[in-house]
């Protein structure tokens, strides 16, 4: 397995757009999860990062200058009692749905995103990108 400077790849990509950074201690006892955003637009760019119980969500800066919220308003992050999930768009709340009502299926999470594509913003057509962490029997916990 090949090993990456997360550091130099961004800093070295003048638009890193989204990303998900997912792993686990070398003990396997404690978990690290980082989400980052970048914006095209100025309607992307006038976003923040505010955190509620069970989870995080992005929200305008500006109220005043939101032009279209359907790219940028979304939760990419949702906590469920054994398992963190973390996406680069809107299909948290529906990776985080269908386990919550399925969780007993092994593939509820693979299932949860074909359920969903490429997000409506041509000609880029983003990919969806998704993380989740179990965490009990079989999974590493942490405290």
């Amino acid at each position: 397995m090949a090993l990456y400077d997360l550091k130099k790849l961004l800093s070295e990509n003048s638009y890193p757009g989204r990303g998900i950074v997912v792993g686990k201690s070398v003990d396997g006892k404690k978990a690290m999860i980082a989400y980052f955003i970048m914006g095209r637009s100025e309607n992307s760019r006038n976003r923040i990062f505010e955190r509620f119980e069970g989870g995080m969500r992005t929200k305008a800066y500006d109220e005043s200058k939101l032009v279209d919220p359907s790219l940028i308003i979304y939760n990419p992050y949702l906590s469920l009692p054994n398992a963190d999930i973390v996406t680069n768009g809107d299909q948290t709340d529906t990776v985080y749905n269908y386990v919550k009502e399925h969780g007993e299926d092994g593939f509820a999470f693979e299932k949860a995103l074909h359920t969903r594509e490429f997000e409506p913003d041509a000609p880029n057509f983003t990919p969806r990108i998704s993380a989740m962490l179990y965490y009990g029997d079989n999974c590493f916990n942490y405290n």
